[in-house]
């Protein structure tokens, strides 16, 4: 996941509003970025929550009437009406350049171009039709579900702002991601052929919660970036773990089976990995292209032999969880693992390593 845009903050307090303008703003491929401006904002705010029992968080969206975002899917159903298949030209008039804010966000590294969408349209338009006819239509009455999730969110953790939902239909790569105040759920990769009602419903119930939580996320540390694997099973695992409390589910319910039965196994396999990778420099450098990262994360169709995908969600939800679970004060932990400041001081503390 990597956030794309700022996010304002406004806090109304006994009638009297004050605004905090994010300054965090980091490019890609910048090798530091100042995170003092929204640890001091944050830090003021939770002082804030607590102080001020009756104060009124204004998010970037209301979880009472928040809604789900379909006008960049709804575009696109539209350019496969009866049987068509849309051309690049087409995809590009019509649906790159008429973009809302879904798509600007899932185009620079999903989508990419509309070339490639074109031929990925082109090489599956069942995928695509099946997901406009069965799920489109089923996302209006999956307003009370998004809703129930950010009335949860807002018991938790009142100072952060909810995000936008939008959805869209990309390149068959991507389930779901999230900028700094918007989430973005791919349909297609989440209604696949065959996909019933009620596991569409369940699936993306996971994705409001999880996504959600990404956007809280901030860039990472030097800490974080000098232990690339646990970091990122902790930036999701901690989604996942937060999006099981919110909406009572176990994402990936079939994953969470395969890996209790050999969890210390698993974690053995995890730390050898995480080990190589904090000693290795071109890990270091580049996380994402090590072996060793793909065999926990980037990896759906591509998984070890045997193993679910994405088994480094699962790591570091158990992680999470078992970090909550030692904490005296379980809502300031939750505050420290969405905040992800130092994967190492977290795993420690967690005790589940031992």
């Amino acid at each position: 996941m990597v956030k794309m845009s700022s996010r304002d903050i406004e806090i109304d307090i006994a009638k009297t509003s004050f605004q905090f303008n994010k300054v965090l703003s980091c490019g890609l491929g910048l090798p530091y970025c100042p995170y003092l401006p929204s640890k001091m904002i944050r830090h003021f705010l939770i002082p804030v929550t607590a102080l001020w029992s009756s104060a009124v968080f204004a998010a970037a969206v209301n979880p009472l009437t928040v809604d789900i975002g379909i006008g960049d899917a709804r575009r696109f159903a539209n350019l496969m009406k009866d049987n068509a298949v849309p051309t690049a030209e087409v995809l590009q008039r019509e649906y790159l350049d008429r973009a809302g804010p879904g798509v600007k966000i899932f185009t620079p590294l999903r989508i990419v171009n509309a070339e490639r969408l074109a031929r990925k349209v082109a090489a599956n338009p069942d995928a695509y039709r099946y997901a406009i006819r069965e799920c489109l239509p089923r996302l209006p009455a999956l307003r009370s579900d998004l809703r129930a999730i950010y009335l949860a969110f807002s018991g938790l953790l009142p100072e952060r702002p909810l995000p936008a939902i939008e959805v869209v239909f990309g390149a068959l790569n991507s389930g779901g991601t999230a900028s700094s105040d918007t989430q973005v759920i791919g349909l297609e990769v989440n209604c696949p052929p065959g996909t019933s009602p009620e596991q569409f419903r369940t699936t993306m119930r996971s994705f409001f919660a999880h996504e959600t939580v990404h956007t809280w996320q901030e860039e990472e540390t030097p800490q974080a970036l000098a232990d690339p694997l646990l970091s990122q099973a902790l930036r999701e695992g901690v989604a996942d773990y937060l999006a099981n409390l919110v909406t009572g589910e176990m994402p990936k319910p079939e994953r969470d089976a395969w890996a209790r039965q050999r969890e210390s196994w698993l974690w053995e396999e995890f730390r050898r990995d995480r080990q190589f990778m904090r000693s290795d420099s071109e890990s270091l450098r580049k996380p994402g292209a090590s072996p060793r990262f793909k065999r926990w994360f980037a990896n759906y169709g591509s998984a070890p032999e045997g193993w679910p995908s994405e088994a480094g969600y699962w790591i570091g939800m158990r992680i999470a969880e078992a970090y909550v679970n030692r904490a005296p004060d379980k809502p300031a932990a939750i505050r420290k693992l969405v905040e992800l400041e130092d994967p190492a001081a977290l795993l420690e503390a967690s005790g589940y390593q031992n």
